[in-house]
């Protein structure tokens, strides 16, 4: 019998069963607490549709005129709701008004900053804008890195911003009384404010951009004011930004060999073509996010993940999603197990009869495989050899700064903007993460092109970020509600096609990895899966950010990682005791995932066929296939 069509059977009768006989005991408290409602599939029946028990019939009769409203109010908010700003900035404006303490301590600081502000006038040329009598700004803050900030006036310019920011940090957070998340809203917001008056976003007070103009006689702000119309006319036609359409897809990005051999409603599998005569019989299954598209991990030749496993001897399937459209309103968390991961391990096994898939997830494609690995867990399949993670969270209980964005308030608010056409539109998820980034993403780039004049040259990774996707509307709700508002997946409390899903039930082993500046899936919260499984497990915490530090061939400068294993029963550290006990090491965490690949993999043999035309499984079209260039 295939592997997947008896775990599929397994599964069935699960999904049936009324009661459980767990492994263990802690397995069991987390099932207890199960709720029946978590990814159900009747409708009218999920919270993640809005309709509550507490909601009444004639509510529900009338619910269309909020969603109007609220829709309506999107645009004007840049999807953000009023309603939750208001109410962060008012919880900590009362509270800081009947805080004398809190008052006395701002007054004092103020009047510090300003006793200590006139001496950066007489500093030296040499000395630094936040030396010692000032603030230094952060390591990552290069908005005053060059010598030119170091003479008057613009030393006192840059220090005075300084100050306030110092100030603006204080006087939004330690607020007694304040909720930690609107007071982490409030503080969010000033950065956002005062990223946006800086001193460097502004030609007249920005000493670069004063030389870089009495240089050229203005010309760089002509070619800057062309490049801001470009940039304007682009955006406003929903064209990729300048540059990006120099990389092609299935010309110079996406192009590992390889073919579609299977396609339903949700996705196209691409078995990718042997690159060495003799391959490991474990085959390997990507699961990307679809958030965007697949081909982050098939960019260009020399930083494809596709290519660089073929070249080492695996047989690579790759899941490319479709992009959904109103018609794909309905479709759930459970609809993407079903129809993506555990139908991409059917196609795979017919393929190849009785082998065990090394599957690997990235972002959220990771989170939704750590769900599909504890239900075949549980179901005693044998489908899955060994699962890599890729920036994906388990456990929300500190998903970083994109929880600013996430309350019930908030989540309402966007269900009401989805419900409209039935998904989330790619230019929201743009602007939101062009929000936790403002200051590398906006302004310096505003500062770059606009005023000094330059563009810099496009990357492939940049033309895949501008090639972005939608999220149907019922998953996202889930996605939202479900993980990060009630955290039901570190808790046991998920359920896909009525079955809970349990972490614990994964059986195989993981590695897993963090990226030290991911703003997206922060590694001490990626870090957390060790405490929710006891399979072995390697994490890897390797340098750079949510893309750049997965997208990290060999042979990169000033590339880092740090490894760590843990088995079960070692005790549990700390993400901080972790990273204290953890060597940095120079190269890639390809390189340590290659060999750990290895060392979980059989001896090598002649490579499969492409698709399987015996089982009803013909090449289709070349890879990259169809799906990816939706729009």
């Amino acid at each position: 019998m295939r592997i997947v069509k008896s775990h599929h059977a397994a599964i069935d009768t699960l999904i049936g069963m009324s009661t459980v006989t767990p492994l263990r005991t802690r397995s069991l408290a987390l099932r207890e607490r199960a709720q029946p409602l978590a990814g159900t599939r009747e409708r009218g029946e999920s919270p993640w549709l809005g309709q509550s028990p507490a909601q009444s019939e004639q509510f529900r009769r009338y619910q269309h005129v909020d969603r109007l409203w609220m829709a309506s109010l999107g645009p004007l908010t840049g999807g953000q709701s009023p309603l939750t700003l208001t109410g962060a900035f008012m919880d900590w404006w009362t509270h800081l008004a009947v805080s004398p303490a809190k008052q006395i301590e701002l007054l004092q600081l103020a009047a510090e900053q300003w006793a200590k502000l006139p001496s950066t006038v007489v500093a030296a040329p040499a000395q630094s804008a936040g030396d010692t009598d000032g603030v230094s700004p952060l390591a990552q803050d290069k908005r005053f890195s060059a010598p030119q900030w170091n003479a008057p006036p613009f030393n006192l310019i840059s220090q005075a911003f300084l100050l306030g920011q110092h100030w603006w940090e204080r006087a939004t957070t330690g607020v007694p009384g304040v909720t930690k998340h609107h007071e982490e809203m409030t503080s969010f917001a000033a950065r956002q404010w005062l990223d946006m008056m800086a001193p460097s976003n502004n030609p007249l007070t920005n000493p670069v951009v004063r030389e870089r103009t009495l240089e050229e006689r203005g010309a760089n702000l002509l070619r800057g004011a062309g490049y801001a119309l470009e940039d304007a006319l682009r955006d406003t036609a929903k064209l990729p930004p300048s540059g990006t359409e120099n990389f092609v897809v299935g010309k110079n990005v996406a192009v590992t060999p390889g073919s579609v051999i299977y396609r339903n409603r949700l996705i196209e599998l691409i078995q990718y073509e042997p690159a060495t005569k003799k391959t490991h019989p474990e085959p390997i299954l990507i699961v990307p996010a679809w958030i965007m598209k697949y081909y982050i991990l098939d960019l260009s030749p020399h930083n494809s993940l596709a290519k660089y496993l073929v070249d080492h001897g695996f047989t690579v399937f790759m899941i490319s999603w479709k992009n959904p459209d109103g018609g794909d309103r309905d479709l759930g968390l459970a609809d993407y197990y079903r129809l993506g991961v555990r139908e991409a391990l059917d196609v795979i096994d017919r393929v190849m009869p009785g082998a065990r898939t090394h599957a690997l997830g990235y972002c959220l494609g990771g989170t939704l495989l750590a769900m599909a690995a504890a239900a075949l867990g549980r179901a005693r399949s044998p489908a899955l050899k060994s699962v890599t993670l890729l920036a994906a969270q388990t456990d929300f209980t500190a998903p970083g700064e994109l929880s600013l964005f996430i309350d019930e308030g908030q989540v309402n608010f966007l269900e009401h903007q989805m419900w409209r056409h039935g998904y989330l539109d790619e230019g929201q998820m743009k602007s939101t993460f062009q929000m936790l980034r403002s200051k590398d993403l906006v302004w310096s780039f505003r500062l770059l092109n606009y005023m000094l004049g330059e563009r810099a040259a496009a990357t492939d990774l940049a033309a895949w970020n501008a090639d972005g996707t939608r999220l149907p509307f019922r998953m996202h709700s889930e996605y939202l509600r479900s993980l990060f508002l009630n955290n039901a997946l570190s808790h046991g409390e998920f359920q896909l096609d009525g079955v809970p899903i349990n972490l614990d039930d994964v059986r195989v082993p993981i590695f897993n990895v963090g990226a030290v500046q991911d703003h997206v899936a922060p590694w001490r919260s990626v870090f957390k899966l060790n405490q929710l499984t006891t399979v072995d497990q390697t994490f890897v915490l390797t340098a750079g950010g949510h893309n750049v530090g997965i997208v990290n061939p060999p042979g990169l400068a000033l590339s880092s990682y740090r490894i760590g294993h843990w088995r079960h029963g070692d005790r549990l550290l700390t993400p901080q005791e972790w990273l204290d006990a953890a060597e940095p090491t120079a190269g890639s965490w390809w390189t340590p995932w290659m060999a750990w690949l290895k060392g979980h993999s059989s001896a090598q043999v002649v490579p499969p066929a492409m698709g399987a035309p015996q089982a009803g499984l013909p090449v289709l079209e070349p890879a990259p296939g169809s799906y990816v260039h939706q729009r």
